[in-house]
């Protein structure tokens, strides 16, 4: 009886595969492409293909006998769903249905949802906690909770047994170094920050020096993807057991400012990170920080890494070596 991991030649989704196979369990990757990497998918079957894709859908969940289901397909970028909100919803959402009626349909009761703290909006109170108001300023925010809401309704219709994990700031990459981070475009601060260090002659955007904190920039709950893994892992082994829903937020419950992100770079790579300080960007709030409490409560889940110098020790080692390695 298999996984499906929907999204699987993702950062997130590559690592949390790593982590089913280690447990021992059969899985197969779903994933269109897109911004997945074919290089990636180093355990189980990789099936290419979109969730738009109905027929699809059914007949993977049907030929390898899949009986839960870990869902991380969606685009991420928040400044291109203000933009083009109806492709957010179109594939954040209208093709998540597609995946939750061809569960019901094939008798797959499990899922574990690859869920955001971009559901809370503008914090009211730090840290963060799971009964925090969720209001949402982006359609990216607003379709990751959509996706939650379906859950909600499809789980006392047709039983469908879910985990919405809401994730902080996911950084860092394999601690083996077989997987990493490699988006196109790049928009999280650690690889940026790397390759400023790394690339003679790039710089690095400091957006907003200003911020009501120690240091003036903001600060962020940064986690590492192999704990994010575990979570999922977990998760899903709960739902199996006969574990209730779950809506719940993973981070580490620390905070680390820009300024000290790139110190963390610097130190661990020894090499001068190049900055340029330019306005806040709209949106942006002065502090995100996780209460995971409940997640260890629950899940017994607690980060393995949680300093940020772990975090930058692995990325930094992905970035020199690992990458080339796939790329060649």
């Amino acid at each position: 009886m298999s996984v499906l991991i929907v999204g699987g030649a993702g950062y997130i989704g590559s690592q949390t595969a790593k982590c089913i196979a280690r447990a021992g369990r059969p899985l197969v990757v779903l994933d269109n492409l897109v911004h997945g990497h074919r290089w990636a998918v180093k355990w189980g079957t990789l099936v290419e293909g979109d969730l738009s894709d109905a027929a699809l859908v059914e007949r993977v969940l049907v030929e390898h006998r899949v009986t839960s289901v870990i869902h991380f397909a969606a685009y991420a970028y928040v400044g291109e769903s203000v933009e083009n909100p109806r492709k957010y919803f179109r594939n954040n959402v209208a093709n998540t249905l597609n995946l939750l009626d061809a569960m019901v349909d094939c008798g797959v009761r499990y899922i574990v949802f690859s869920s955001t703290c971009a559901t809370y909006g503008e914090p009211m109170e730090v840290p963060i906690g799971e009964t925090h108001p969720q209001h949402p300023v982006s359609p990216y925010g607003e379709s990751k909770l959509a996706v939650e809401r379906i859950l909600h309704w499809y789980s006392g219709a047709y039983s469908i047994r879910h985990a919405a994990l809401r994730y902080f700031n996911a950084a860092g990459a394999d601690p083996d170094g077989e997987i990493g981070e490699d988006h196109d475009p790049e928009t999280h601060l650690i690889p940026l920050a790397i390759r400023a260090a790394f690339d003679g002659g790039s710089e690095l955007s400091i957006y907003g020096t200003d911020y009501p904190t120690p240091d003036g920039t903001a600060i962020r709950d940064y986690v590492h993807v192999a704990d994010l893994a575990e979570a999922h892992r977990l998760a899903l082994e709960h739902l199996v057991r006969g574990g209730d829903n779950l809506q719940l937020n993973l981070g580490t419950g620390r905070g680390h400012s820009v300024r000290q992100v790139i110190a963390a770079v610097e130190s661990v790579s020894g090499r001068r990170v190049r900055v340029r300080e330019v306005g806040r960007r709209a949106g942006d709030p002065p502090v995100l920080v996780a209460d995971a409490r409940r997640a260890e409560e629950v899940l017994h889940w607690r980060p393995t890494y949680p300093g940020i110098d772990a975090i930058v020790r692995h990325a930094c080692a992905w970035h020199e070596h690992g990458r080339r390695a796939a790329d060649s």
